[in-house]
Parts: structure tokens; C-alpha cells; sequence
């Protein structure tokens, strides 16, 4: 908050308890933070990549197995609950 004062605002945008200030003041925060976090970003190296990327296929595969049974089990029940003529 001491870098807003730095800003030269008027006191309305810098006091949290005013709407209009509280919401400038979240974004100032929002904005800080976002910058300080692209910074600390690193790119991952190919053992790293590698990994997160076979994690996500293990990941997806296990989804789409689950999503393929349920509506491999369903599809009858449906049947039957309608009445398939």
C-alpha cells in the first residue's frame, strides 16, 4: 500500500474502506502480486516437462476410461428404463 501513496491518488482511491478505493486497491494488490509471481516463473526443463507431461496423459487416459465405462454401462440401463422398441 505504501507504493499506491507513491501513485500521488486522491484519497478516496487509496482508502479500503470507500467501494470505489477498496476495489483500486485489490487490483493495485492483484497487480503487484501477478508481477511478483511472472518473475519467481520458470521455464521447466525437459526432465520436468517429461514428467508433468506423462502425469496429464495418465490423467487423461484414467478420465476417459472412467467416462468410457459409465457410458458403456449406462447405455443398457437407458435402454431398458425407455423401453427400447
Amino acid at each position: 500500500m505504501a507504493a499506491a501513496n507513491k501513485l500521488n491518488l486522491p484519497p478516496f482511491f487509496t482508502d479500503t474502506n470507500n467501494p470505489v478505493g477498496y476495489c483500486v486497491q485489490g487490483a493495485y494488490e492483484f497487480g503487484i502480486n501477478s508481477r511478483r509471481l511472472v518473475q519467481r516463473c520458470t521455464k521447466p526443463d525437459a526432465k520436468e516437462f517429461k514428467k508433468i507431461a506423462v502425469a496429464c496423459s495418465i490423467g487423461f487416459a484414467i478420465m476417459g476410461f472412467i467416462g468410457y465405462t459409465v457410458k458403456l454401462v449406462f447405455i443398457p440401463i437407458n435402454n431398458i428404463i425407455v423401453g427400447g422398441s
